[in-house]
Parts: C-alpha cells; sequence; structure tokens
C-alpha cells in the first residue's frame, strides 16, 4: 500500500506513530517521517493510525 501525508494539515502529533510504528515515527525534533510504502500485511495498524490522526492528514492507497 502507498501512504501519503498532507504536511500542511499535519501537526506532529504523534498519534499514527503509536498506532502504527512500522510506519510512522518521530524524529529527535518531533517531526514525522513515515514510509511512503508499506506491506499490505500491515494495512489495519495504517488504517488505525489515520483513524487517530486528530486532523486526518493521512491518505492510504491499496491500489
Amino acid at each position: 500500500m502507498k501512504i501519503s501525508v498532507d504536511l500542511d494539515k499535519c501537526q506532529d502529533h504523534g498519534q499514527c506513530a503509536i498506532a502504527a510504528p512500522v510506519a510512522f515515527r518521530m524524529n529527535d525534533e518531533g517531526i514525522l517521517e513515515y514510509e511512503t510504502s508499506v506491506d499490505d500485511a500491515y494495512l489495519d495498524e495504517v488504517e488505525d493510525a489515520a483513524d487517530v490522526c486528530p486532523v486526518q492528514a493521512i491518505l492510504i492507497d491499496q491500489g
């Protein structure tokens, strides 16, 4: 699956990093970093991360 984050919306809350650490992480400066491509086996975790994002900045493309 492909993941994208609208960095204009993202406020670096870090909830996604808790929900799906395989795809999202906070760097030493507290800024979100993420994988743009993740194995489909992690779909549930990534969907949970998108759901808990307070600003709904995460987009998932399964195509």
